[in-house]
């Protein structure tokens, strides 16, 4: 999945508009403007699209998760530093520590996507990558995920909560 699919998905699973979008970004120290982040939302065979590369979806998802956890204690190795190599495991981390998911409100978002994963196979994909249990998270994985997330939100606001 491109980081362009992606932060739509996230944004209209989210709720969010190209000056959220912004906001969350310079929240994680990089600065784009609201004009530069509608040419990201937009489909590659649209006129005035753009490329949205490692950078700017790290720094939204760095600053989603300010937004909802707020600011992080300073420390000398940060977790979150990706280095430009972002990968579906590290962007499904990223979203759930900023929506401060435990591993029974996960399960319950790939139920909602039509997806059946066990809480082994779930904890696999939070492992580093050279542990012996590391599993992959795929395309399909990350967009069931995002899927749920959208069905559940719309699920709750449906229902008054």
């Amino acid at each position: 999945m491109t980081n362009n699919d992606l932060l739509r998905r996230l944004r209209y699973a989210l709720n969010l508009n190209g000056a959220g979008i912004a906001g969350m970004c310079a929240l994680a120290g990089h600065e784009i403007g609201p004009a530069d982040v509608l040419k990201l939302l937009k489909k590659e065979d649209e006129h005035g699209f753009a490329l949205c590369d490692d950078t700017v979806m790290a720094a939204f998802l760095d600053g989603l998760i300010i937004s909802r956890r707020g600011p992080r204690d300073a420390s000398p190795v940060t977790a979150g530093s990706t280095d430009g190599m972002l990968n579906n495991n590290l962007i499904l981390r990223k979203l759930r520590i900023a929506l401060e998911l435990n591993d029974v409100d996960m399960l319950a978002i790939f139920r909602q996507a039509g997806v059946t994963i066990s809480k082994a196979e779930l904890s696999a994909l939070f492992r580093g990558v050279g542990q012996r249990n590391y599993k992959e998270c795929g395309d399909q994985l990350l967009r069931n995920f995002v899927r749920g997330l959208t069905l559940g939100i719309k699920k709750d606001e449906a229902s008054g909560k």
